[in-house]
């Protein structure tokens, strides 16, 4: 069975966006969506807090909340769980640990959620209330260590960590390398580029980029820029001189945009300029429309199928029923998934009632989850120390110009045994 990766690379990448910003077959089964003859019932209440409005900017993180609507519009228009409705109270925490914690309040104490679904939170404050209150939150992202600490908390890729209300295992988590053996295994990179900001948040994630490529054997060429007057073409001027074959980052989405326009310019080329799940979106032609050589050599990996994978039907399911959005994106296809699993959860409780606890019990004792092969198989255990090696699986897309988004290799057998490294959130 595909076992997924801790995801360290996602995780610090969407902490480090925060800081940065402050500082500047078949189709779905029928059973999720089959209609019903029962009389009309309470809809069942289910919240999700995003950060819709944030230092980050509008859009960066409402992805996974649209993904889950459009699965619970699909539900409803189908006859919803058990004749009920799913009813969506939505809450913008507006990116700040204060506004975080007064969702968490609305939502759990006066609106009576059920649960949590699919939660985007710059600044999750208001986690240990959820876990205290017993709320299962379902298939959230863990853009901090909330998912990894407190129990009742699913995050969408899972964890092993004991979740007592610590982080991880005495305050560390761990991530794996699979993502630089993959690039070193299939494609024969040996030397890597790590282009960071001289700001505390961008360097700590930096330097936990290098220490995965050094641990697989890679020549590491660290880029430090000045975070005021960042110099974009003497960073990519230097990295064609030491000839890199991949290019990671620690940079912002604007910082992202003017290397590769300075890689362009200085005829600097690469295997791969490797991004992660948040950019993994449609819009890659707009963003980068200034760098079409550093475009074509995006590569972006993950934990779930690539969402422009339509020969998928699962896939397809989910960009038919999110045909009207503007843009897609990987955490859109993700916030579809948490949607998945909540409804699974509590279609096993309708004979006895869908309840906050009946949910959490599916939720803690349920098998491994893969939201019909969109996911690699979710997992969660409590591991009294963490593994010092694991197999891990990996979803590999490239962008090409006129095909968007293409898969690369089959996700549930793109896999490798990799140490497990420690790293403080």
């Amino acid at each position: 069975m595909a076992r997924r990766p801790f995801r360290a690379a996602e995780t610090a990448a969407a902490a480090l966006l925060l800081l940065l910003s402050a500082a500047c077959g078949s189709r779905l089964p029928e059973s999720d969506f089959e209609r019903t003859t029962t009389p009309a019932a309470a809809p069942i209440r289910v919240g999700i807090i995003s950060s819709a409005t944030s230092p980050v900017g509008g859009g960066a993180f409402t992805g996974p909340r649209d993904g889950a609507l459009a699965y619970f519009d699909r539900l409803n228009a189908r006859g919803g769980i058990d004749g009920r409705r799913v009813e969506v109270r939505l809450c913008d925490d507006g990116g700040s640990g204060v506004g975080d914690n007064t969702c968490v309040h609305r939502l759990l104490d006066e609106d009576k959620v059920v649960a949590l679904v699919a939660t985007t939170a710059l600044d999750y404050a208001g986690a240990p209330r959820v876990s205290h209150a017993r709320v299962p939150d379902i298939g959230g992202q863990p853009i901090g260590a909330a998912y990894d600490t407190w129990p009742h908390l699913y995050g969408i890729y899972g964890s092993l960590a004991p979740r007592d209300g610590t982080p991880g295992w005495d305050g560390q988590l761990y991530g794996g390398t699979e993502v630089y053996r993959y690039f070193k295994r299939e494609h024969g990179a040996r030397t890597a580029a790590v282009v960071s900001y001289n700001q505390p948040a961008s360097a700590a994630y930096a330097r936990l980029v290098e220490r995965g490529l050094k641990a697989e054997g890679y020549r590491v060429v660290g880029e430090q820029l000045d975070f005021a007057l960042p110099n974009f073409r003497a960073a990519a001027a230097d990295l064609k001189a030491e000839g890199a074959d991949l290019v990671f980052d620690a940079l912002d989405t604007h910082g992202n945009a003017q290397l590769c326009r300075a890689m362009d310019e200085v005829g600097a080329r690469v295997t791969a300029k490797v991004t992660n799940v948040q950019n993994w979106t449609s819009t890659v032609a707009e963003d980068y429309k200034d760098s079409p050589d550093c475009r074509n050599a995006l590569w972006a990996t993950g934990s779930s199928r690539n969402h422009q994978d339509t020969s998928d039907p699962a896939v397809r399911e989910f960009r038919d029923a999110t045909r009207s959005l503007k843009t897609h994106s990987q955490w859109q296809l993700e916030g579809w998934a948490a949607a998945m699993w909540f409804t699974r959860a509590a279609r096993s409780c309708a004979d006895r009632g869908i309840t906050r606890a009946c949910v959490d019990d599916r939720m803690n004792h349920g098998e491994d989850f893969d939201a019909d092969g969109l996911l690699l198989p979710v997992r969660f255990e409590r591991l009294a120390e963490p593994p010092r090696t694991r197999r891990t699986c990996l979803s590999v897309a490239r962008w090409q110009d006129g095909r968007g988004w293409v898969t690369q290799g089959d996700m549930n057998t793109t896999c490798f045994d990799v140490p497990q490294l420690p790293y403080t959130p």
